[in-house]
């Protein structure tokens, strides 16, 4: 298998006033194209950290990140930023979906963001809407969704361009048991039918089980994966 994603020697120290906080120590992770794979550890682990990290949300004090065998600390700002557009899709717990947006303008965000145009996507729009089950929503706003309908918006937003990884901080962290499942059967159909390579952090174990590899991280250390 490809190696999509390579975090070398990682380390993440943050100032606290004059204290150094080592919150990453040498990570050492590699996640092969087309897996599913979970985070997990205790909070103040270093985990979601580790997941920004990979996304290119911010930068390691030490070590590398490799994404599709491309470095990202040697990357200009630009290059950096189309990457995290064309390559990367993110998924955040509280959905991060414009109010005052509709359904289908919120999925397009990522093509407007890119100067591109919405009528050429269309078609990728219409298939996005299916997957994630709201071609009837596709005119409401986030207000008249659901929890769930919200978070499977985001995922739509995350898949519009067809990028390689998606990036998922706590995907179920907000929401109720059953539409819990719902979200993680979504995200395991899309690692199994379209190939994504897709990396969670969760707390949940229920929710880790829905990938096939779970990377337990640990004071800031990879304990096992």
């Amino acid at each position: 298998m490809q190696e999509m994603i390579e975090a070398i020697d990682v380390c993440k120290t943050f100032k606290l006033g004059d204290l150094d906080v080592e919150v990453l120590k040498n990570i050492n992770v590699t996640i092969q194209r087309g897996e599913f794979v979970s985070i997990m550890g205790p909070s103040g682990s270093g985990k979601s950290t580790l997941l920004y990290l990979i996304g290119g949300l911010d930068k390691p004090t030490s070590g590398s990140i490799k994404i599709n065998g491309k470095e990202l600390s040697v990357m200009k700002d630009l290059e950096e930023s189309i990457m995290r557009r064309r390559d990367i899709g993110f998924v955040f717990q509280f959905y991060n979906l414009i109010p005052n947006l509709t359904v289908e303008e919120n999925i397009m965000l990522p093509i407007l963001l890119d100067n591109k145009k919405m009528k050429d996507h269309k078609q990728r729009l219409d298939e996005m809407l299916e997957m994630v089950g709201l071609c009837d929503r596709r005119k409401h706003t986030p207000r008249e969704l659901s929890g769930g309908q919200q978070q499977r918006v985001a995922i739509a937003r995350a898949l519009i361009n067809d990028p390689e990884v998606i990036l998922a901080d706590e995907p179920i962290g907000n929401l109720d048991t059953h539409t819990g499942t719902d979200v993680m059967m979504l995200l395991q159909k899309i690692n199994k039918e379209k190939n994504k390579t897709i990396v969670q952090v969760t707390h949940s174990e229920e929710a880790a089980e829905y990938g096939n590899r779970i990377i337990r991280v640990r004071d800031g250390k990879v304990w096992e994966q």
